[in-house]
């Protein structure tokens, strides 16, 4: 389980970052990479919120068992 949430966490990284290229300097990786509006880069923005909404699950997790 920790692996998964590992991967989870550089998936919203990866997403966290691409939204910091695209506030400073208006470039979106990932539709640079594989083109505007295609399927993939679709499956690539799911991927991403979903990982962000896990990531939201574990912080809520975390913060109870320290309660």
């Amino acid at each position: 389980m920790e692996t998964m949430q590992k991967v989870l966490l550089v998936i919203t990284i990866i997403g966290a970052v691409n939204w910091g290229l695209i506030g400073l300097f208006d470039m979106n990786l990932v539709s640079s990479l594989f083109g505007s509006a295609t399927f993939i880069t679709r499956v690539i923005y799911t991927l991403i919120a979903i990982a962000g909404i896990v990531n939201i699950g574990i912080l809520f997790n975390n913060l109870e068992e320290t309660n």
